[in-house]
């Protein structure tokens, strides 16, 4: 649960709400072939479950101050330019947990754990 009080009162919003809006704002990125396991918990999930993928699947959202920082672990394209696949991904998942919630972001953090060659066909 993440909390934040404004002069209006107290603000709880679920831990699961901020992964799903990011996981799939990040997910629908252009170059995003798909997000990474970031914690043992998510690795074990995906062995016993044997489900390829998650929402919440390589996002960790947390509050830092007064803002939140989104940690995402995704999985590129092969060929592509991945400064601009991140640029897209950072401003996508801010403008839609700010637009969503009215929390501002302070940083989001993606870390490109793999590369994935498509096959054509």
């Amino acid at each position: 649960m993440i909390r934040f009080e404004n002069h209006m009162g107290l603000i709880e919003v679920s831990q699961e709400y901020f992964t799903q809006i990011v996981g799939h704002a990040a997910s629908s990125c252009f170059g995003v072939a798909g997000m990474a396991n970031s914690t043992k918990v998510q690795g074990l999930r995906a062995v016993l479950r044997r489900k390829k993928e998650y929402l919440d699947q390589g996002v960790r959202v947390y509050k830092e101050g007064n803002g939140l920082m989104v940690d995402l672990h995704i999985v590129v394209t092969y060929g592509l330019n991945i400064s601009a696949i991140v640029r897209s991904i950072v401003n996508k998942v801010r403008y839609t947990v700010e637009q969503a919630t009215g929390l501002e972001v302070k940083k989001v953090n993606v870390f490109v754990d793999g590369m994935l060659k498509e096959d054509r066909a």
